[in-house]
């Protein structure tokens, strides 16, 4: 195991057994360095992944303190365990950084862009690059999104619907992301650190109002899109426009893994992926990006 890890994992297992509490402050880097006997550098590591997993708030000045454990499991009335819902851009890089650890990785996505997928999947891939974690035989991914060309509900221009600069600024978004993705999966391949890899990408004529991935085919995420109203910035001028935003959505998880699993757990992500295959088959369409 990296030493930054170790080091994550240890303070992790405090702040889980109570012996650091919710609103504790974190030794300094110093003090950690002296500890652990590592260079800070290390150290900085390691509080980035307890940062990343909202288990630390740091700010300039003032140190880290212990946030309240987001993914403590509650018991339910028949004992079993139930991760809680976190903010998307967290959960499904928690969740990633498991998924990479399998030797075979598939990864379903429905979502107005790619851009939550694009980010969480920085960190398994990078942790490959590193030879942090051992990399998998095949990844394949497959991106279900809106059809460009399609007149969405959101986003759009406040004050005015048939304005159609919002949708030409989300097209140019959802390429970039998918584009992102389609090289850093392809990059593993290039490199020689996977047999297989693959992302595959297909439109629908539909407004997403929410997101879900599939992970492994046993977890299932998901969550709703909130609209708002927000002034975004397009070809140097600003508009006020109704849009969703996909990192700050909660994911709910579900999984039909381990032993003994939720059985309603289990039939949730069963649904899903018959769900999202019969969209994928029948209607979607292959989608070229930069066409």
């Amino acid at each position: 195991m990296p030493p930054f890890r170790r080091i994550a994992d240890e303070l992790r297992a405090e702040m889980d057994s109570g012996v650091l509490a919710a609103g504790d402050q974190i030794p300094t880097q110093d003090a950690l360095s002296r500890r652990f006997k590592v260079s800070r550098a290390t150290v900085q590591r390691a509080l980035d992944e307890l940062r990343k997993g909202d288990y630390i708030d740091s700010q300039r000045g003032r140190g880290s303190y212990v946030l309240r454990g987001r993914t403590s499991s509650r018991p339910d009335h028949e004992g079993r365990s139930h991760s809680g819902p976190g903010p998307a851009g967290v959960e499904l890089a928690e969740h990633l950084e498991a998924a990479f650890r399998e030797p075979r990785v598939t990864l379903d996505s429905f979502s107005l862009t790619a851009e939550t997928l694009n980010s969480a999947l920085q960190g398994p891939l990078r942790s490959i690059q590193a030879g942090e974690i051992d990399p998998p035989q095949s990844v394949a991914v497959r991106l279900l999104l809106p059809e460009p060309g399609a007149q969405l509900a959101v986003p759009r221009l406040v004050g005015d619907a048939g304005d159609g600069r919002p949708m030409e600024r989300l097209r140019r978004l959802a390429q970039s992301h998918a584009h992102g993705l389609q090289g850093s999966v392809g990059r593993l391949k290039d490199l020689g650190l996977v047999t297989e890899a693959s992302v595959e990408i297909r439109s629908v004529k539909v407004t997403p109002v929410n997101k879900l991935y599939l992970i492994n085919g046993t977890e299932a995420l998901f969550g709703y899109y909130k609209v708002v109203e927000r002034t975004v910035s397009y070809r140097g001028e600003d508009m006020e426009i109704y849009d969703f935003l996909g990192l700050g959505a909660t994911l709910f998880h579900y999984s039909a893994a381990g032993a003994g699993p939720d059985p309603y757990s289990a039939e949730y992500v069963r649904r899903s992926q018959d769900w999202f295959d019969s969209i994928w088959s029948t209607i979607a369409e292959p989608l070229r990006l930069f066409e």
